[in-house]
């Protein structure tokens, strides 16, 4: 299957360093980040888990929990933790999901159903399409999904104002344009007249007839 965005995340149950958790259950009714991993003890997710360790707070501020995954078993992510904690200094607090036969890699479309029903023997560059990050919401539909290269570490802070931009833009019928940040001007979307943007926003500045801007909303 292909995962598109505003579809049902595909909700499973699996073993973590925190024990079973079926995965809808676990998000409740917040928001969730699910990213993945194509190996234990690989330089750089080393320092991806690391350093989503180090801005867990951030995400905990916006309602959002995190949840990691790797292919391989629970009892290998015990000790990877601790060669976390050398290279970055942050101690993974977070659950990582152990998936060794490969069922959540396959059902998030990270992996070919073709791919054989274990972890054993594979080797980095065998699951190097494992390198996604997925934002879900309370609905458990699909926010965002990113996908990156084995040689590029990923930008948490990027994946955290992605989420403001969600959460704002969820809230308000509002969208954010390029390189936006918390607290900048936001554009207005197509749906909302000229009379009701008045009364929503207050007021705005026309910078082309379909470009409207306006400064964020803060209720």
């Amino acid at each position: 299957m292909s995962l598109r965005i505003n579809e049902t995340a595909p909700d499973f149950t699996a073993e973590t360093t925190h024990g079973t958790i079926n995965f809808h259950e676990w998000i409740g009714d917040g928001w969730a980040v699910l990213f993945s991993h194509p190996k234990n003890f690989t330089p750089v997710c080393t320092t991806e888990l690391g350093a989503m360790a180090g801005i867990e707070g951030e995400f905990r501020k916006r309602g959002v929990k995190i949840v990691g995954i790797s292919v391989d078993p629970v009892d290998s992510h015990a000790k990877w933790k601790n060669d976390i904690k050398v290279a970055t200094g942050f101690d993974v607090e977070y659950p990582l999901i152990g998936d060794r036969d490969l069922k959540v890699a396959k059902l998030y479309d990270m992996l070919p159903a073709g791919a054989g029903d274990t972890s054993e023997g594979r080797t980095p560059a065998d699951n190097a399409t494992v390198r996604s990050v997925y934002v879900i919401g309370p609905d458990k539909k699909i926010k965002l999904i990113l996908t990156y290269p084995m040689t590029t570490g990923r930008n948490f802070n990027e994946i955290l104002r992605a989420i403001d931009s969600i959460q704002l833009t969820a809230k308000h019928q509002v969208a954010t344009p390029a390189n936006w940040k918390q607290g900048e001007d936001v554009i207005i979307t197509a749906a909302v007249s000229n009379e009701d943007a008045t009364q929503r926003f207050g007021s705005f500045d026309t910078v082309l007839p379909y470009l409207r801007k306006t400064k964020q909303p803060t209720a």
